[in-house]
Order: structure tokens, then C-alpha cells, then sequence
């Protein structure tokens, strides 16, 4: 794993932490060497999306010198031509505790601004107090899960070819989710929990091999948008032209933050709904 591009990063790395604004500790990250490792055209994706992070730990000081504490929202488009390795991430976060800003205007806006460079895209920041998170509450994945499926499990190694249709697969409009999606850091080999959302209109997935091919990332080492379009990819192909597909994966979060990967054939933006394992 000596090659990957977060080799240089942070990760799995001790650190020392700053306390005091230092925006030069984002880490980016460009995505295009894995889009041309899935062969994919950044000029002509075959999927819009989102990546949505959760923050549960930023804390910033009053000009008063009182701290304040807040959850923030980060949603980093597609179009963005980089992701942020995530300890740098938490790295300058955890460098704005000691920081004073005039008021969350402020704050909001030089965390929009730093992240957009790093990013080279336009990050959209929101603030959460206390109360408002409260209020957001938890909510589940919608449609069927699959987990309880009785299946024989043999590959957990990711294995594209587990996936298959349904015998005589008419067309059909479903949602699926599974809570057993994980995966490892390519760098540190710490694993990667998450819960994942197929929603898809298209010849029928075999549901028994759906599970089985998730199950399959088990072992398998990659960021986690990186895995949710190997998934949107190798499900795409299968259901064939003119369906339609989204993937929405909500991994649990490490050190305060979790990443939410969207890829979907149709344009918008997913709800940030909360799971009670988030």
C-alpha cells in the first residue's frame, strides 16, 4: 500500500495537535487516479453525487474568550476535484479550538473557504447548535433490508462477479439496504463500518448475491467513496442501459467525524438523515 496517494498524509501517523488555526494541515487528495483505476471519463461521469461529512466535535472560542461548541455539515460535491484525507481533517478542526472568531459567520465562512481550496470546489458548510441536532433526531434507512437473508457466505475479498439478477428478472422499482458493509483503510487497515442504501429501477437484483457481493468489501481496502462507486459501477452494469440507480452509504464515524458517500443517475442531493449506529 506503499503507492497510495494518503501515503503522505497523516494517516496512521502520530501527530501533534494544534490548537491554533492552521488551515495548512488539509491534506487533499485528487480522485482522479481511482476514477482511472475504475476507468471512469471525469469529463463524462456516469453518476452525479456527494460526499456529506458529519463533524461532532467543533469547538472555536468567542472574541470574549468563551468556547462554544457546534456539529457542522460539510458537503463536498462531485465536482470537487479532490477528497481530504480524513485525520488531516480532524487535524484542523481540532486546530480551531483555541481560535477566536467575531461569530459563526466567521467561522462558517473561513471553513467554507478552506475546504473549498483544498477541495478545488465549492464546499457548503452548516452549523448545527446543540438543540438543532436534538431536534434533526435519528431516522432509518428506508425500504427492505437484506441482512436477515439466509445465505452461505464463502468471499470476503471484493468480488464484482457475486452479483447477479433475479431468474427471469422482470423490471422493477425497489429500495434495499444492508448494515453490513465494511471495509479498511487502505493506509492503516482499521476498518470501515457502514450501512448502504440501493435505490434502483431496472431488471431485479438477486437479493441473496446482492448481500453476498457487499460482504465482499470485507476485506477489501479502499476509501469510502471510492467503495461506493465500485458499487454504483459494478450494479449499474448489470442492471443495464436505462436504469436507474443510488447509492447512498452511511459509514460510522472515527474521531468525530463520519462520511456519507451519494452516487446516483439522478441529479439532486440526499437527505443527511442520522442512524442510531451514527
Amino acid at each position: 500500500m506503499s503507492d497510495h496517494p494518503a501515503t503522505e498524509s497523516p494517516l496512521g501517523k502520530s501527530s501533534t495537535y494544534i490548537s491554533v488555526y492552521t488551515p495548512s494541515l488539509l491534506y487533499p487528495i485528487s480522485r482522479l487516479p481511482k476514477w482511472q483505476e475504475l476507468g471512469l471519463d471525469p469529463q463524462q461521469l456516469p453518476f452525479h453525487g456527494a460526499d456529506i461529512w458529519n463533524c461532532f466535535e467543533l469547538s472555536w472560542l468567542t472574541p470574549s474568550g468563551k468556547p462554544l461548541v457546534a456539529a457542522a455539515e460539510f458537503v463536498f460535491p462531485i465536482k470537487a476535484a479532490r477528497i481530504v484525507e480524513s485525520k488531516s481533517f480532524k487535524l484542523y478542526l481540532n486546530s480551531l479550538n483555541q481560535t477566536v472568531f467575531r461569530d459563526r459567520h466567521d467561522l462558517l465562512k473561513t471553513l467554507e473557504t478552506d475546504l473549498s481550496v483544498a477541495a478545488q470546489g465549492p464546499v457548503m458548510v452548516r452549523l448545527l447548535s446543540m438543540q438543532q441536532l436534538h431536534q434533526a433526531g435519528l431516522l432509518a434507512l428506508p425500504g427492505t433490508c437484506i441482512d436477515d437473508l439466509e445465505v452461505e457466505v464463502f468471499e470476503y475479498s471484493y468480488d464484482p462477479s457475486l452479483l447477479t439478477l433475479a431468474p427471469n428478472a422482470g423490471p422493477v422499482t425497489e429500495v434495499l439496504h444492508s448494515h453490513l458493509l465494511k471495509s479498511n483503510c487502505p493506509v492503516t487497515g482499521q476498518p470501515d463500518w457502514g450501512s448502504v442504501q440501493i435505490s434502483y429501477s431496472g431488471p431485479q437484483l438477486d437479493h441473496a448475491s446482492l448481500l453476498r457481493y457487499l460482504v465482499s468489501f470485507r476485506q477489501h481496502s479502499d476509501f469510502h467513496e471510492q467503495c461506493v462507486e465500485r458499487i454504483f459501477l459494478d450494479i449499474l452494469k448489470l442492471l443495464g442501459e436505462g436504469a436507474t440507480l443510488t447509492v447512498y452509504a452511511r459509514y460510522v464515524r472515527r474521531g468525530g467525524l463520519d462520511i456519507n458517500p451519494w452516487r446516483s443517475t439522478q441529479p439532486g442531493m440526499p437527505e443527511n438523515l442520522r442512524l442510531a449506529r451514527q
